[in-house]
């Protein structure tokens, strides 16, 4: 079962292939998610400073009866913190939010601050390289068991290979049908960087594309899993999420293979043309700015 897949960091930590997202999941909503992935058999939850819900998800993990070391847990550093200081104090605020003496993964949220997503004119390379070393500090104290990024391209990637003291281990990125960014998949993967893939099911917003539906008829599964399986076959971890346990648990139900023949339709699929009620946030809206 792909529960039971995980790859493995370059530092050797294994990291399983599919995890359990909570993004805009409530602190007191989440608490119920989490135990909902955990009892049907995630052991990989992701969660950021961020999304305003770390306490929520300490106490599930804590609340529920599996093991804490039987878990893997990710968070990141706010894209908005660009500086030493403040990062060196975010990452002990999100280990007693947690209330843990260890986090399996932390990465940073966003290469620029949110506001300025995506902005080709300024990459705040040396701010980047101020937070990751609070970063590789927390990883050589042993409060993080790796180290990574999110968001990054490979400009940005490049300047924390080139100038820090310890390569990233995971980029998170935004992966979906009709979204590939193959460039810096392949560049990371070139970097024994693990890649994640984000809203493999662009929040929904791929679930009624008619192509995606007819390929999913013909291995009789649903376009949610079909999605998911998709990102899983580019090599990278899968990270969808759900409010809803039967959704939750539908989607670890991926162990068919996509032919390539199959993979080459939904590669050269156009970009979906809307993201719904998300489409105003950083991360979807530069996906537009792009097409």
């Amino acid at each position: 079962m792909v529960l039971n897949e995980t790859y493995t960091l370059s530092n050797g930590v294994k990291i399983p292939k599919l995890g359990a997202g909570t993004w805009m999941i409530d602190n007191d909503t989440v608490v119920q998610v989490v135990k909902g992935a955990l009892d049907s058999g995630y052991r990989h939850i992701d969660t950021a400073e961020a999304y305003l819900n770390e306490k929520g998800v300490g106490r599930a993990i804590w609340e529920s009866n599996v093991d804490r070391d039987d878990i893997f847990v990710t968070t990141k550093l706010d894209g908005n913190i660009k500086n030493y200081d403040e990062a060196v104090k975010a990452i002990d605020e999100s280990l007693k939010h947690l209330e843990m003496d260890y986090i399996d993964l932390m990465l940073i949220h966003s290469p620029q601050p949110w506001a300025e997503f995506r902005d080709e004119n300024n990459h705040y390379f040396e701010e980047n390289l101020e937070a990751w070393r609070a970063l590789e500090e927390a990883y050589e104290a042993g409060k993080l068991r790796a180290i990574g990024v999110s968001n990054f391209e490979q400009r940005d990637l490049e300047n924390l290979i080139n100038h820090g003291k310890i390569k990233p281990m995971v980029n998170q990125i935004l992966t979906h049908i009709t979204n590939v960014p193959t460039g810096v998949i392949d560049y990371s993967h070139s970097q024994d960087i693990v890649v994640e893939a984000y809203s493999p099911i662009a929040h929904g917003a791929i679930l009624d594309h008619p192509a995606v539906k007819e390929i999913a008829e013909k291995y009789e599964v649903s376009p949610a899993q079909l999605s998911i399986r998709y990102v899983l076959q580019l090599g990278t971890v899968a990270l969808p999420k759900s409010t809803n346990k039967d959704h939750m648990k539908n989607n670890t139900a991926v162990d068919f293979t996509i032919s390539d023949e199959d993979m080459k339709a939904l590669n050269d699929l156009p970009l979906i043309e809307t993201y719904g009620d998300d489409e105003d946030q950083p991360v979807f809206r530069s996906q537009y700015k792009n097409k």
